[in-house]
């Protein structure tokens, strides 16, 4: 009888055990995810910078137009 509580509790270590391994590379898998989104965040955020920058540019030059296009006189 003793034998057979003795190969229960043998088999729900291996059990645990096995489990404990899979969720170690399970976590190992969703850092290396979360590495990788966390890098593209960054880009996109550079990139959005880098288009927030050039429409600001453009809106510069658009409204310096504007004021060159206001200052000409229409005839009639």
């Amino acid at each position: 009888m003793e034998l057979g509580k003795f190969a229960q509790l043998e088999q729900k270590i291996k059990q645990i055990v096995s489990e404990q391994v899979f969720l170690k590379k399970q976590i190992s898998v969703l850092e290396d995810t979360l590495k990788n989104k966390e890098a593209e965040i960054e880009e996109y955020r550079n990139k959005f910078k880098i288009l927030d920058e050039e429409r600001n540019s453009v809106r510069a030059r658009v409204d310096s137009l504007l004021d060159l296009l206001a200052d000409i006189e229409v005839e009639k």
